[in-house]
């Protein structure tokens, strides 16, 4: 009995040992495979495929950024860099309308076929190694070539997961890194994308055609051409009085066109008269700029900025900006004051906002709610479709069970002086939405991080909002108040 266990072990041994060291030479032959050279459209790609954890699709348009899309679940990653312009094609392409029409069928066909060349040349390379590795290790023709076999079906089986996995809608939701000028024209409008959602070739259209326009004039940054079926609006959070967050706010302001901006407070550190200094930049941006108080932010802070030119301050008051109805609420506590208890529960600060959700008019005609604390932001929930919120600098998005999402932004300030108790920094953050014009409901929103002060480069995730005319349903009132995955820190 032992013997035969003995035998047993050997074999399986050996058997996990021929499949190491065929799928390590399979591998290693696909890293080795080297770059496809493919013409898609006016642009000149070099195509690779590489072994990763995680499927995606990396478009990489040096110098302008990369982009990064969720297109498969198996363990490959698809390069694609984009090496070159051919102008004078490009300039036909954009400007020829019988041209542009065929430009969809033009990019995909060309897309296709450099992917199946790329795809060939990386199972040879594979069913290469896996050979050669057998070869070597083993020195035996025979083990080498179940080596091959066993490569053969993992590589088979990888290939049946990419296809079966495909998502040509990935596109609609890319990552971005890059600089920040020509970040918008790489994503892309969202209001455009939402509308057109089930149509990728499209998407592969404006991706070539903006690379193209943008390598072009890539000394001029041409700026965004935004979308006029969208309300654009900017929501940035807890700048705890840090210069930086306004050098944010002017580039986004500007690079994505916004049509108002949302502050949900802790602009202020200590709410101090001499804070008010740095409120007088609101009045610069040329867009109004909707405040509700932090709990940072002290009334001092608040009618500082009151009198701003283009702000607008609500406190358990609405008022219409942009077309959009907004509700807004200041933060019922103010920290920095240590000789006023404070309660910081979350069941107390959601029955807060439970408490001035229930006075608004049912149905509510109130499309954005802006608060500071998450917890209070809970209690909105059923009392309008969108909720923004800040205070625990750190982003995060959830919707309730009657329907309403909480956005819960970072520092946009990059939690200000606090930034220097960790070991990293605090990353300055900001989103766009936006919003349909006509319904007033949210269609999509970029995430956008910088990772340091002043740093030119920017990441930015582009969202969908898989169902935005979802009906709202008003909360109970005699039940607890729904919870979420947003949290709050107690004094942020």
């Amino acid at each position: 009995m032992n013997f035969i266990r003995t035998v047993i072990r050997s074999r399986a041994a050996k058997v996990a040992a021929v499949l190491f060291v065929s799928a390590v030479g399979a591998w290693l032959g696909i890293i080795l495979s080297g770059t496809v050279r493919a013409q898609v459209g006016p642009v000149e790609t070099g195509m690779s495929l590489r072994p990763a954890w995680t499927g995606e699709t990396v478009v990489d348009a040096h110098p302008l950024g990369t982009l990064r899309f969720r297109s498969h679940d198996a363990p490959l990653q698809l390069r694609i860099t984009l090496e070159n312009i051919d102008q004078e094609k490009a300039k036909a392409l954009i400007d020829d309308p019988r041209l542009a029409n065929r430009l969809p069928e033009i990019i995909e066909g060309d897309l296709r076929s450099g992917v199946e060349a790329l795809v060939v040349r990386s199972l040879l390379c594979a069913a290469a190694g896996a050979l050669l590795a057998g070869f070597v290790v083993f020195r035996k023709p025979k083990i080498a070539l179940y080596g091959l076999l066993a490569a053969a079906v993992a590589l088979a089986g990888t290939g049946v997961v990419a296809a079966a996995t495909f998502r040509p809608s990935s596109l609609v939701e890319p990552r971005y890194s890059g600089v920040i000028a020509v970040a918008p024209s790489l994503v892309g409008s969202a209001q455009s994308i939402v509308t057109k959602f089930e149509s990728y070739r499209e998407q592969l259209t404006k991706l070539v055609t903006n690379v193209s326009k943008l390598y072009d004039a890539v000394n001029t940054l041409p700026t965004y051409d935004a979308d006029p079926a969208s309300i654009k609006v900017l929501h940035v959070s807890d700048i705890h009085i840090n210069p930086i967050a306004w050098n944010v706010i002017r580039s986004l302001k500007e690079q994505f066109k916004v049509d108002l901006i949302v502050d949900t407070g802790d602009i202020s550190d200590h709410g101090t008269k001499a804070e008010n200094a740095f409120m007088e930049e609101i009045g610069k941006l040329g867009v109004p700029y909707v405040f509700v108080r932090g709990n940072h932010d002290s009334k001092t802070t608040e009618r500082a900025i009151a009198k701003q030119k283009n702000a607008i301050v609500l406190d358990n008051a609405s008022a219409t900006v942009a077309g959009l109805r907004i509700y807004g609420l200041g933060d019922p506590r103010f920290t920095p004051d240590k000789s006023v208890p404070v309660n910081n529960d979350p069941a107390h600060m959601r029955e807060f906002g439970r408490r001035h959700a229930e006075r608004l008019p049912r149905p509510s005609p109130i499309d954005l709610v802006a608060i500071h604390d998450p917890d209070a932001a809970k209690g909105f929930s059923g009392a309008a479709p969108m909720v923004l919120a800040g205070h625990s600098h750190r982003r995060s998005t959830t919707v309730l069970p009657t329907g309403t999402r909480v956005l819960v932004q970072g520092s946009t300030g990059g939690a200000g002086l606090r930034a220097l108790e960790h070991a990293e920094p605090t990353p300055v953050q900001a989103s766009v939405l936006y919003f349909d014009r006509k319904e007033h409901r949210l269609q999509a929103w970029d995430d956008i991080t910088l990772g340091g002060l002043g740093e030119q480069s920017v990441h930015i995730q582009r969202h969908v909002e898989p169902d935005p005319r979802r009906m709202i349903s008003p909360a109970p009132t005699t039940a607890p108040s729904p919870t979420g995955t947003v949290s709050g820190a107690s004094d942020g």
